[in-house]
């Protein structure tokens, strides 16, 4: 199967982002420092969460979460993107490619269903404060985060159909990485029916996804205008990070999957919006919009200034 198409077209020709070599050098800074920032910003998120008691609830549990995802959602494809500003032939073998595919639409899968269940924490937050604890049990949570690992995974299995294509030239993909859409068209064979159902299946994951959390969105707003002003300004300035998020994820997603704009220089952009610049995001705004995860921070900086001092 895989060794009959390697047979015919063993690697991939990426064209990355431009033919300027002033300009990749240019990019080569500025991308190393996104990614150095998307692992370090998440990883301390993540370790704060972790060693920090005053963060041990559902909320920080999936921001954790979302933190791990974003990382590995950047790591797909910046490093190898990094790597090929060094090179005159960005080339990508016939399995890393398909790697790049499939690992891809299962971390984007993941991750759309884990904003949708950091909304639903959120909401019963906000709208069912009493019976928070009991119904955000650790139980619940763990087999919710369980759940969207499990439905990143099918959806990434749904892709798998693109290994069983007879690629056989050209081999040349006008993209930074092997971009699903347009790998499918250099198939030895009439794709256009495969593209549209596969853009199907991506695009019913994020309208649902997103169309749930304008749900939920909608009923925690509704009832923060009902709370008090006290109660209602803090419920707000933690969905707000929320919500810029989603937006931030999603806006990309539903433009490249639902409403395709067939303009390559549009496609890269939204494609590396995707992929870096939302995973550099993510932990700025919850770091600058969340009182809570700023004294943690604090507490972290303080505790090691202590241990140094101490040694």
């Amino acid at each position: 199967m895989v060794e009959g198409n390697q047979s015919v077209v063993s690697e991939f020709m990426l064209l990355g982002l431009c033919n300027s070599w002033n300009i990749q050098v240019l990019l080569l800074m500025i991308f190393c420092m996104l990614y150095l920032i998307i692992v370090s910003g998440n990883t301390v998120i993540m370790i704060i969460v972790i060693t920090d008691s005053h963060l041990h609830s559902p909320m920080y549990f999936f921001l954790a979460n979302l933190s791990f995802v974003d990382m590995w959602l950047s790591s797909v494809t910046t490093p190898k993107m990094i790597a090929d500003f060094l090179r005159e032939n960005k080339t990508i073998s016939f399995a890393g490619c398909m790697f790049q595919i499939l690992f891809s639409h299962f971390i984007a899968g993941l991750e759309m269903v884990l904003l949708v269940i950091m909304a639903y924490d959120r909401y019963v937050a906000i709208c069912k404060p009493l019976h928070y604890s009991t119904i955000m049990s650790l139980q619940k949570c763990i087999g919710l985060v369980v759940t969207s690992w499990i439905i990143g995974f099918v959806h990434a299995v749904s892709q798998i159909v693109i290994i069983q294509l007879p690629f056989c030239g050209p081999r040349e993909i006008d993209s930074f990485f092997c971009d699903r859409a347009l790998v499918i068209k250099l198939a030895c064979m009439d794709s256009h029916n495969l593209d549209v159902l596969m853009n199907a299946d991506c695009g019913l994951v994020a309208v649902t996804c997103f169309i749930l959390l304008l749900i939920s969105y909608t009923y925690i707003l509704l009832t923060v205008c009902q709370s008090s002003k006290t109660g209602a300004s803090k419920a707000l300035s933690t969905c707000t990070a929320h919500i810029t998020v989603v937006v931030l994820f999603f806006g990309p997603c539903l433009f490249i999957y639902v409403w395709p704009l067939n303009i390559t220089k549009m496609d890269k952009f939204l494609a590396m919006f995707y992929f870096v610049f939302t995973p550099v995001l993510n932990p700025v705004i919850y770091t600058l919009r969340n009182k809570e995860v700023r004294n943690a921070m604090k507490r972290f900086r303080s505790y090691k200034m202590n241990s140094k001092g101490s040694s």
